[in-house]
């Protein structure tokens, strides 16, 4: 038995912090670093529908949109233990940059899925926390395709689904009392590991259609 704790409404400012995120240095807007050419931002036709869209700057840089439950009212995180399933509609553009993750404290990063059209068959799942990967191809990952992802945060292994399926499980998980805020964003890459957006290219987006948390009733610790 499970109960929803967390249906995600973006357009909430309760839930979700706009534009910022302690993941990028000195809460952003930009990390060159981690070769992203993000300026992030906080107008809400970046993210609050649900579509996350990236646009071209003037300076090279692309305004970009990510929302954060850190820092938000609610203060809402995901612990050992819980499931949370998206459902996610990939982005078309090369350059784009898709994700779903966890973050706190300069780390307890999970990342739920990234995406990156170059590869357009792969899902990259990680769990940094402990040290797990894989990249898993399936023919409904497609550049606009629509996608159903699930992962359980257990103790002793993070556990992914892709359309009801079970993908991976990493072995290693997330320790009994791990726990984290939720950051769902649209990076675009600058060229390092993926390519750049083309130059006639002026935005990218993808959407995420739905997205809940679900915890066990009576809270288990595996």
């Amino acid at each position: 038995m499970t109960d929803v704790v967390f249906t995600a409404d973006f357009s909430s400012d309760r839930q979700w912090v706009a534009g910022r995120s302690w993941a990028y240095p000195d809460g952003g807007p930009v990390n060159p670093d981690d070769n992203k050419l993000d300026h992030l931002t906080s107008d809400p036709a970046y993210s609050r529908t649900g579509r996350f869209r990236a646009t071209r700057r003037p300076d090279g840089l692309w305004d970009a949109g990510l929302l954060t439950t850190e820092e938000s009212a609610d203060g809402f995180m995901v612990r050992t233990g819980d499931r949370l399933e998206a459902t996610v509609r990939l982005p078309t553009g090369l350059g784009a940059w898709p994700a779903i993750w966890t973050w706190r404290d300069g780390g307890n990063e999970v990342d739920v899925f990234e995406y990156h059209p170059d590869n357009p068959d792969l899902l990259e799942l990680t769990n940094h926390v402990r040290r797990g990967q894989a990249y898993v191809r399936d023919e409904a990952v497609r550049p606009g395709g629509r996608v159903d992802i699930a992962v359980r945060f257990g103790r002793d292994s993070v556990v992914w689904s892709l359309n009801g399926r079970r993908v991976y499980a990493d072995g290693r998980g997330v320790g009994s009392r791990w726990h984290a805020s939720l950051i769902v964003n649209l990076s675009v890459c600058a060229g390092r590991y993926h390519p750049a957006p083309e130059d006639d290219v002026t935005e990218l987006s993808y959407e995420v259609e739905r997205l809940v948390v679900r915890r066990p009733a009576a809270r288990g610790t595996g």
